[in-house]
């Protein structure tokens, strides 16, 4: 359920003889009407939870039975660490293996296929509107984009420094429907003498192609969007184990940032790292043991288990129903009643 964490520290829910949220230490209004509008947005989500917590009976939280349809089944094998996993429209999924440089394709009951070596140790992708592939090359510490044709033949560099600072280890990207390309720069593995950007962030790279930061973070990695792309999901993997919640405005800047939810774990294999979410609004991260699955509000469902525990997911197939792990050495597909958004704007045809 939505918590009172979720606001931001400095508000807490006060009564003004209004019945309204409003600013704790002065029990006014801010003066900036967006802000009045944001918490009446949060001020009818309270009023509804409670109302809600009234009627505990009316409350149907799904189950990992009424998301998952079948086992993990295991599409190839043999490599060193997968990760970067992409569903295409024409029906194949692209992977990489971060620790070779290599990146690859692979359709339903094939072996994945070689396309490109000496990647720069890439790693997250995705697609902007055009079809377009975007990767972030940790090795090479820049963000990249490919031609849609597929043939990998040239690359131009969509962003490699941030005033003036060379990035440090570009590691998950995800392109908002406004064209908008957002990725995580986590640094801590950077020696402290080629550390040029500090702490880590996440950045934004317009449309018009300007850099934009977005917020600091310990060490951020896997990312996602909502449904209504209001909310950015960052897992963050070293030490707090947790996801936040990144609320944007409609020009994507932050407006409030809170603890989504806490991974913390005994479980000696796994960080929060690669994130998608569904149609539903249901975030799916791998993590600790597996892959954790949150309601929207927050609720930890359940931890998917698959044989190896993974670094990164996608979901794909025609009906953006089959799960595709990127699991160590292997990669993975499991079938979910649910279709998943596809984490991009890029629809062909």
């Amino acid at each position: 359920m939505l918590a009172y964490r979720e606001l931001d520290d400095t508000l807490r829910p006060t009564d003004t003889g209004a019945g309204t949220l409003a600013d704790a230490r002065t029990g006014k209004w801010p003066d900036v009407p967006a802000d009045r509008a944001l918490y009446d947005a949060l001020d009818g989500r309270l009023r509804h939870v409670a109302r809600l917590q009234d009627r505990p009976e009316e409350i149907n939280m799904p189950t990992l039975n009424d998301l998952i349809a079948g086992d993990a089944q295991r599409l190839d094998t043999g490599f060193t660490f997968t990760e970067g996993p992409l569903y295409h429209p024409d029906g194949f999924y692209y992977f990489v293996d971060v620790r070779e440089s290599k990146f690859y394709r692979i359709k339903p009951g094939e072996k994945a296929e070689l396309l490109r070596e000496n990647t720069g140790e890439g790693n997250g992708t995705t697609f902007d509107r055009q079809g377009r592939l975007i990767q972030c090359e940790g090795g090479n510490r820049r963000v990249t984009r490919w031609p849609a044709d597929g043939t990998f033949a040239s690359s131009e560099v969509l962003m490699d420094r941030f005033n003036g600072k060379r990035l440090s280890r570009p590691n998950d990207v995800v392109c908002k429907s406004d064209g908008s390309v957002y990725f995580t720069n986590p640094g801590l593995r950077i020696p402290l003498v080629e550390r040029e950007l500090d702490p880590s962030a996440v950045y934004r790279i317009t449309p018009d192609g300007s850099n934009q930061h977005v917020a600091d973070f310990e060490y951020p990695n896997g990312l996602a969007f909502s449904p209504d792309e209001r909310v950015l999901y960052v897992a963050n993997t070293r030490h707090a184990a947790c996801i936040h919640r990144i609320e944007l405005d409609s020009a994507g800047n932050m407006v409030r940032r809170s603890i989504f939810a806490d991974m913390s774990s005994d479980e000696k294999i796994g960080v929060p790292d690669g994130m998608k979410v569904d149609v539903q609004g249901n975030v799916y991260c791998t993590g600790p043991g597996g892959t954790w699955v949150y309601a929207a509000d927050g609720t930890h469902i359940g931890t998917i288990k698959t044989p190896e525990v993974p670094a990164n997911l996608a979901f794909g197939g025609p009906d953006m129903k089959t799960l595709f792990f990127t699991a160590h050495t292997s990669v993975y597909s499991m079938r979910v009643k649910v279709a998943g958004l596809p984490g991009h704007p890029f629809q062909k045809g």
